[in-house]
């Protein structure tokens, strides 16, 4: 074996950063999805008592999670933890709203139960709710690693940072893309394939927004892709299938394709953007 290949990776696991296992961080998302969802949990809880207990437990374990992390204040790992947990009860009944959201507006859900144990647009959503309060307190790894297990479990990519108001639908949702900077309203809803994405993915830009707004109350259909952090979609807009939006649309706006056909009524020739504006 080379010797300088072998010194290299010497190197590489002497400097090596500070964390813990991506297994770790998803043992606690899943423990803590089971603490507030009893439908993926391996034992039911009957008491307070044995409630308090695993809420307990569930800290001491993102504590643990905390100290093996790269962090500059490790004397602040307790106080993360209570913060975080002070706000579960927020982020409970955020996805319940959102629970509710996709039973609503899925004929073929049948029952609540069902979103919850079947949706993998529930399980998405779930795991960027946990992930955004450990990201907006500041720490660094742990919530991309909680996204990215629901990633790979849902085929749904939503970043931590996003920003998505209550009651968030994502029907199907396979091949959901949904970036950093994305900010998106209440009642909101997305079919698979959509992706919220930026324009520009020049490093320097890291700290800009670049993904796209949209405000309350916008469906968006299966394939459309909605570009740029100054692109806003107007409240109440419908944006339909395989769409690319790069531009603004105000408030109860229609965007769809519409494919243009030969008079002899043959085979496709061209597509184009149809706007109807309803204001």
């Amino acid at each position: 074996m080379n010797e300088e290949f072998i010194q290299d990776l010497l190197i590489e696991h002497k400097t090596k950063t500070r964390c813990p296992k991506p297994s770790e961080v998803a043992g606690f998302f899943k423990g803590l999805i089971g603490l507030l969802f009893c439908d993926y949990s391996n034992e039911f809880l009957t008491t307070s008592a044995e409630i308090r207990v695993a809420i307990q437990q569930s800290k001491l374990e993102l504590v643990q999670l905390l100290l093996k992390n790269d962090i500059e204040d490790r004397s602040g790992v307790n106080q993360i933890a209570d913060g975080f947990f002070d706000r579960l009860p927020v982020v409970n009944t955020l996805l319940r709203k959102d629970i509710e959201a996709i039973y609503e507006g899925d004929p073929a859900a049948n029952s609540k139960k069902e979103v919850i144990r079947s949706y993998p647009g529930f399980y998405a959503i779930a795991a960027y709710r946990i992930a955004h309060e450990l990201q907006l307190m500041g720490v660094s790894d742990l919530p991309r690693i909680i996204t990215e297990y629901a990633h790979s479990k849902t085929g749904i990519d939503i970043h931590p940072g996003a920003i998505i108001g209550e009651s968030f639908c994502i029907d199907h949702g396979t091949g959901v893309v949904i970036g950093e900077t994305a900010t998106i309203g209440r009642r909101v809803k997305l079919y698979q394939g959509v992706t919220l994405g930026a324009l520009s993915v020049r490093k320097k830009d890291a700290n800009n927004k670049r993904h796209p707004t949209l405000q309350d109350d916008c469906v968006v259909y299966a394939g459309a892709t909605i570009l740029g952090g100054s692109t806003i979609v107007g409240k109440g807009s419908v944006i339909g299938g395989n769409v690319w939006l790069t531009k603004s649309i105000p408030e109860e706006s229609k965007l769809y394709y519409q494919a243009r056909m030969n008079t002899d009524g043959g085979k496709e020739i061209d597509t184009f953007v149809f706007k109807d504006f309803a204001k």
